[in-house]
């Protein structure tokens, strides 16, 4: 279940960091590439999947 949970914490940490580079227009090819507001929503990913890592990395089960 650990695991379960680290890989779910590492997919939306990078999923995340995705969204971020394509607000910043540095990964082209989307319809998100430029807009800001897929910065902030990245950023805001990217801290959820760091407290999931945590929490995950907490857990004894």
């Amino acid at each position: 279940m650990r695991l379960i949970r680290f890989v779910l914490a590492l997919i939306v940490l990078a999923i995340g960091a995705l969204w971020s580079l394509q607000g910043l227009g540095l990964v082209k090819g989307s319809f998100m590439t430029g807009q800001t507001q897929w910065l902030y929503i990245g950023l805001v990913t990217m801290l959820v999947g760091l407290v999931g890592l945590r929490w995950a990395n907490r857990s004894r089960i």
